[in-house]
């Protein structure tokens, strides 16, 4: 008797080779997107407090900065549902057009921004403004990149397939820190006066090669038949919003799961990075260990999504909780070191163990709990709600805890633990399931006439 495993096939069809270019889009895209946004979240803490705010004393400054980031995430569910509608009726491929577009543009134009010694209080405004045209296009781009690559894919192997949009986010922020580090090692003067928006800048190439691969892949096949089944259909179709809203729990559900990843996600973005900063490091050398976390970020992301596959979504997505509400406590220990070695092994930890058993599974997760003709609203919603409250205001939330006394953590560590109770409870109230039933391997040679259809719905 053979003992060999069978070895499903990530695609769907007779190759791979449009599955490979769509996952290809999908991480390019995603990591350009995130590169803009996580520039953002780098530069807030770190430059636009002193450029934008420095009428403010220093504190006050951080905690303004902070908040026009946060700005960014207000708007995020917006963009869910305005993108979503669009990418449920239209097209998953228009919609990913449109918002890299736009996030690339508001990043280069933060590069020409006068300051506000230069503007006055002109420079804020059209700060938050761009921060605002970022938000809108990154609460429709993730969910966008994620069916697509989640919809080409073979459904027992979504969750490894799904993750490469995911993985775009810690490349971006791989990128971005890197970019921006080697121009924090300029003259201080030099870099608050120009060096800062040369990383900005090279937004606008990058978009350029991001939409060159992203106009080249197909539709979704499952949204193709989706609007077959409608031509064909006489019954009228809801919006999707309302379709998702029909079934709230999935949505709650859903939302509450994600608040822990995302509170772990502001630990090693914008909230760590300001912690390191000011706890010995330089602000070189703690974006550089920061992106060095983003590297083992990638890998835990990879792993935990294939994981998903074999074991399910909700194991490895409840055990990562668990590790990033236990690690939080070691994590600031390691960056009041103030040592190098003790903030890499802080920012690689939380990555690859908290954020990348979250993540890895997060895309096919949240793709598993929507129909075809509302995923696009339902999935972007869900998880664009979960990244205003845990990454829009986490680093508020975090910084108005240890106001008072800086050195003290431990509010920080009961609040992330208390999140995290929550999401281990959301987590375990879902179900694991697929509302795609897997087609028989073997016999499809066209995945748009032969793509899976709808027998379970997600209730």
């Amino acid at each position: 008797m053979s003992t060999t495993k069978e070895k499903i096939p990530m695609y769907i069809g007779k190759d791979g080779r449009e599955l490979r270019r769509v996952l290809t889009s999908s991480y390019v895209g995603s990591m350009i997107e995130y590169y803009d946004f996580v520039l953002y979240a780098a530069a807030s803490g770190l430059i636009f407090n002193r450029l934008f705010f420095n009428d403010l004393p220093p504190a006050v400054a951080t905690v303004a900065a902070f908040a026009t980031l946060a700005v960014g995430f207000v708007v995020r569910p917006l963009g869910a549902v305005v993108f979503g509608y669009f990418g449920d009726r239209i097209g998953r491929k228009s919609v990913l057009v449109l918002t890299m577009s736009m996030m690339g543009a508001a990043t280069a134009l933060m590069a020409v921004l006068p300051t506000r010694d230069q503007a006055g209080v002109l420079a804020p405004i059209l700060l938050i403004a761009l921060r605002i045209v970022q938000g809108l296009s990154v609460g429709g781009e993730w969910g966008g990149a994620a069916l697509m690559a989640f919809e080409h894919a073979n459904p027992r192997r979504r969750g490894f397939a799904a993750v490469f949009a995911t993985a775009g986010q810690p490349s971006g922020s791989l990128l971005a820190g890197v970019v921006l580090a080697v121009f924090a090692l300029m003259p201080e003067d030099q870099f608050l006066s120009w060096g800062w928006r040369v990383p900005f800048a090279l937004s606008a190439v990058l978009v350029i090669f991001g939409l060159w691969i992203r106009v080249r892949v197909s539709e979704s096949p499952l949204f193709v038949v989706e609007q077959e089944r409608r031509a064909a259909s006489t019954e009228r179709v809801p919006a999707p919003l309302i379709e998702v809203l029909r079934r709230p729990g999935t949505l709650i559900l859903a939302f509450v799961a994600l608040l822990a990843p995302f509170l772990s996600f502001t630990l090693s973005g914008a909230f760590g990075i300001t912690f390191g900063a000011t706890h010995g490091l330089t602000t070189s050398s703690v974006l550089f260990i920061s992106s060095a976390g983003s590297l083992v970020c990638i890998a835990g992301e990879l792993f935990f999504a294939a994981l998903s596959d074999r074991i399910g979504r909700r194991p490895v997505m409840i055990g990562g909780v668990i590790v990033g509400a236990v690690l939080v406590l070691p994590f600031f220990a390691l960056l009041q070191t103030g040592t190098a070695w003790g903030a890499l092994l802080a920012f690689a930890l939380i990555n690859g163990l908290a954020i990348g058993a979250t993540f890895g599974p997060l895309a096919a997760f949240m793709g598993e709990r929507f129909q075809t003709g509302s995923r696009f609203t339902g999935l972007s919603l869900g998880y664009q709600i979960a990244a205003t409250i845990g990454g829009g205001f986490g680093p508020l939330i975090l910084t108005a805890l240890i106001a008072g006394d800086p050195s003290d953590v431990t509010p920080i560590v009961w609040f992330i633990a208390g999140v995290a109770v929550l999401s281990i409870v959301a987590l375990l109230l879902s179900k694991e399931r697929t509302v795609e039933a897997p087609p028989v391997l073997g016999e499809i040679d066209n995945p748009v006439a032969h793509a899976p259809v709808a027998v379970e719905t997600a209730k």
